[in-house]
């Protein structure tokens, strides 16, 4: 029983389950701005477990891909594969399972989104090997998880269309609002992961793998990070104004901006020591309130 309970952590590690605090309240969020109220909860549940499916899938390849990678850094060593708690077998099997929860999930929204599925799945699979050959491989990882909350929009809008609705559908469903959410949250957790990437700027060098840290140095990422959070800051109050949102709104947009602030004037480009799990853990927490916030402003 103890072997089965320390496999079930070792899984849960090596898909950072803890981390779904970063985009499961895009999702949400962006569910309720599409309903303009308290989404069917049975849609909610589902939007739930196929995001919770797909980005573990993602995450899952994404760590096979860069296994030997990580191998070789100290601060990768606990990481489940790294560590031999799971077997590149049973990590390649749990992908499979991580895709077949997400692909059922989906099943169970409208049909239209089954026909979607695969643009939001195939970043998730492209993401592990953008670092092989574009330094903009976190821009890309922003644009995989934005799809959280593409996909809890499209269940929702798709929810009010006939059942035989094709892709013809789509200008019913894709709008503006939608766009400037995905924008944003892409934005929000690209700079991030290239903050925390900065810090492997010499060893991606040394290993020719592509990075922003790599190609403009800590200072310069650092500074283009900085810009992609006031862009993401001013997307997130410019969607606010589109869909007409009550105060609260933007009261979660000021959280998110003085936190934003106080996560780059804690690190520095020479100094990493303040890149903990805690840091990345208060941005969840803060997406988590933002999500609240914009459930109030409803």
């Amino acid at each position: 029983m103890i072997d089965v309970i320390d496999k079930l952590r070792a899984h849960i590690n090596n898909i950072a389950l803890h981390h779904t605090i970063f985009d499961l309240p895009f999702a949400f969020m962006a569910a309720f701005l599409a309903a303009g109220e308290i989404p069917d909860l049975r849609t909610l549940l589902w939007i739930s477990l196929a995001m919770m499916g797909g980005r573990a899938a993602g995450l899952a390849i994404d760590n096979l891909a860069d296994e030997k990678y990580d191998a070789q850094q100290v601060r990768m060593h606990e990481r489940a594969l790294v560590s031999g708690a799971i077997t590149r077998k049973e990590a390649y099997a749990s992908v499979l399972v991580y895709m077949v929860v997400c692909i059922l999930s989906v099943a169970q929204l409208h049909p239209i989104c089954l026909k979607l599925l695969p643009f939001a799945v195939i970043p998730f699979i492209i993401y592990p090997f953008t670092k092989r050959f574009t330094c903009w491989c976190h821009l890309f990882l922003g644009f995989a998880l934005s799809m959280a909350p593409a996909g809890g929009w499209v269940a929702v809008k798709a929810s009010a269309l006939p059942a035989d609705a094709g892709l013809t559908s789509l200008p019913d469903i894709i709008s503006l609002p939608m766009i400037m959410l995905c924008t944003a949250s892409a934005l929000w957790i690209g700079a991030f992961d290239a903050i925390y990437g900065a810090q492997d700027a010499k060893f991606d060098k040394e290993h020719g793998l592509h990075s922003m840290a790599a190609a403009f140095g800590a200072n310069g990422t650092f500074l283009i990070s900085g810009i992609f959070h006031i862009v993401c800051i001013i997307l997130f109050a410019a969607l606010g104004y589109v869909l007409k949102l009550s105060w609260p709104y933007y009261l979660g947009v000021c959280v998110a901006a003085v936190t934003l602030y106080y996560q780059h004037s804690i690190v520095k480009p020479n100094d990493f020591s303040k890149v903990t799990q805690w840091y990345f853990m208060r941005n969840g927490i803060v997406s988590v309130a933002f999500f609240f916030f914009t459930w109030f402003s409803l």
